[in-house]
């Protein structure tokens, strides 16, 4: 605390949410249109503070602007004032401008002391949401509060709570779910098999749909230099607009200690120490419970952690250069090896696990690149190594590396501006993200923490967009996710699965459209619309069929397809279906 206090002051260094989509949209075309330079794309959330000072670098650069930016830039500024250690303004409002403002329209509340050493801000979070189709329509609602507080700049305290739930006549059909355990796992837009780009979280069981709550916090220490942390909150890694390849976001926030370091501009360091959740039962640990029959034996899951490192180099301010490396690991207390910021932790795992028959931990190597070559143009990839051997390079060896890459493009602002057009390709190998021992497989809550279509497949992406006007956002987008044959990581074969061709075999296959309206009227509180066609289908790989599987038919006319659509769609999007979607959000 002496150390921190003794540096030059910052402001909240509190993340802000990746479903606060907008903002990140608009940084980020700000610095493909060359504006801003100092954004770091591979980490994510970005922190209000960081927020702050990419506004605050667009402000001085605001004569290279059209209007529409610059009018979106006022209502950054005005949303995060108090990082500028000014009060914000609101509508309909209570306020005596240096201290204190209330405002109804945009439901917030804000507190500053006058020597600025205490800076505080309430949120409600309010939101609906109506998804129809021909299949009867899914009401998603949520509501809670959010709680930011600064102290002296240099201790950041925050914490979210969000109570959400899935309901509506879809769900209790049963047509679409015949027995009582299908109702209660089949009500969910996600589950961990499930290949969408959803949002991954744990439900209660409620037999009218899907119920759950998100609770997220922290507690961070920093400085300008850097900054120490505890907190839960979701990770992404890896530069990418649809779904990153490296960490997706994707799973339920996880609680972890972070650190991160910009000791000078071209130099970023992050690091996190988190506690997963294995949902692998440890038949040695066990809770005993009293019941009327005896006495039952209630197991706990199997411990489970993940350590990360990135670091981040800008040589020049149109490239960015990121690489790092992970590991998964299921030790009974957490290793103390791998809380050690800067090391590799694949051989930290040699020297803790030798003479081990059956395996190591689960470590991993990635690294991303972003390239502006000229202003409007974004070229970026990023490439992750699960297991690596350079012999499996030469086209004698069959097999292949477990690997996943991912490229893609943005090209904004010209000649139209505003308009934007971005695509993304991701493919993966056979035995990519998967491992022999299920505790260790690159998971947390059984979501793939990498991208959501997991080993052996692929994935295209392709959006127009178009920002007309201050807060309002039009896309409109195709996804062509497809899934081929899947193979069961067994270690005493694992050579002979990886050399197995990839991309060969289709099991099942999603083409999507959508069609997106987002309109921010104030800060966090939207108004969204939209409409989607999708097409999902899944194939019978046993050898003689290769008709989709689509509504209607049965498990014996199919064999495996209907398996496979039952295992990765939910009944919801199952065959050819048009849905549309309209709602509202105080917060996000």
């Amino acid at each position: 605390m002496l150390l921190f206090g003794a540096l030059t002051s910052v402001a909240q260094n509190i993340p802000v949410s990746m479903e606060y989509t907008r903002v990140y949209d608009y940084l980020d075309e700000l610095a493909t249109d060359g504006i801003i330079h100092s954004m770091t794309e591979a980490v994510r959330p970005f922190t209000r503070v960081q927020i702050a000072h990419l506004l605050m670098e667009a402000q001085a650069a605001d004569s290279l602007m059209n209007k529409r930016q610059k009018d979106d830039l006022a209502f950054y500024l005005n949303e995060f004032s108090l990082e500028r250690d000014t009060m914000r303004n609101g509508y309909v409002q209570y306020t005596d401008h240096q201290t204190f403002n209330l405002s109804l329209a945009d439901p917030q509340f804000s507190y500053m002391t006058k020597n600025k050493q205490f800076k505080m801000q309430i949120k409600p979070i309010l939101g609906a949401e109506v998804i129809g189709g021909k299949k009867g329509a899914v009401v998603k609602r949520w509501y809670g509060a959010e709680l930011q507080m600064d102290i002296a700049h240099h201790v950041s305290i925050w914490g979210s709570l969000r109570d959400i739930s899935y309901n509506g006549e879809w769900f209790l059909r049963d047509k679409y779910f015949p027995n009582q355990s299908a109702k209660i796992d089949g009500a969910k837009l996600t589950k961990p098999m499930y290949l969408n780009n959803r949002q991954g979280v744990q439900y209660k069981e409620a037999n009218y749909g899907g119920d759950f709550s998100d609770s997220k916090g922290g507690i961070n220490l920093y400085a300008w230099w850097g900054s120490i942390g505890l907190s839960r909150e979701n990770i992404r890694w890896g530069d990418a607009y649809h779904s990153s390849n490296i960490l997706s976001g994707r799973t339920p926030a996880v609680p972890q200690l972070t650190l991160q370091l910009t000791p000078v501009w071209w130099f970023q360091f992050d690091y996190f120490h988190a506690w997963l959740v294995s949902n692998v039962k440890d038949s040695t640990d066990y809770y005993i419970e009293n019941t009327t029959k005896g006495v039952d034996r209630e197991y706990r899951p199997h411990s489970k952690y993940m350590a990360a490192n990135m670091f981040t180099f800008k040589p020049c301010k149109w490239v960015h250069f990121s690489v790092g490396n992970s590991i998964v690991y299921a030790e009974r207390n957490p290793q103390a090896a791998y809380f050690i910021p800067i090391a590799f932790y694949k051989s930290l795992d040699h020297l803790l696990t030798k003479g081990i028959s059956s395996e190591n931990q689960n470590s991993q190597v990635f690294a991303t690149l972003t390239v502006r070559p000229v202003d409007h143009l974004k070229l970026y990839g990023s490439f992750y190594v699960d297991e690596f051997k350079f012999d499996r390079l030469k086209k004698s060896n069959k097999q292949k590396n477990p690997v996943s890459y991912l490229v893609g493009f943005d090209w904004t602002g010209w000649p139209v501006k505003g308009l934007s057009l971005k695509g993304e390709f991701m493919r993966s190998y056979i035995a990519c993200y998967t491992h022999s021992i299920d505790v260790l497989e690159f998971t947390s809550n059984s979501y793939n923490l990498g991208h959501y279509m997991g080993d052996n497949a692929q994935s295209v992406f392709v959006e127009l967009s178009y920002r007309p006007y201050k807060g309002m956002w039009l896309a409109l987008s195709y996804t062509n996710d497809t899934k081929y044959n899947q193979y069961y990581y067994v270690r005493d074969v694992v050579g002979t699965t990886i050399s197995q061709k990839p991309f060969g075999k289709k099991i099942y296959q999603n083409d999507q459209v959508d069609l997106k309206f987002t309109y921010e009227v104030h800060p966090n509180m939207y108004l969204v619309a939209g409409v989607s066609y999708n097409y999902a289908r899944a194939y019978d790989n046993t050898g003689g069929k290769d008709k989709p599987y689509v509504d209607g038919t049965t498990a014996e006319q199919m064999g495996d397809a209907a398996y496979y659509m039952q295992k990765f769609c939910p009944s919801l999007y199952q065959g050819k279906n048009i849905t549309a979607n309209v709602g509202f959000s105080f917060g996000f």
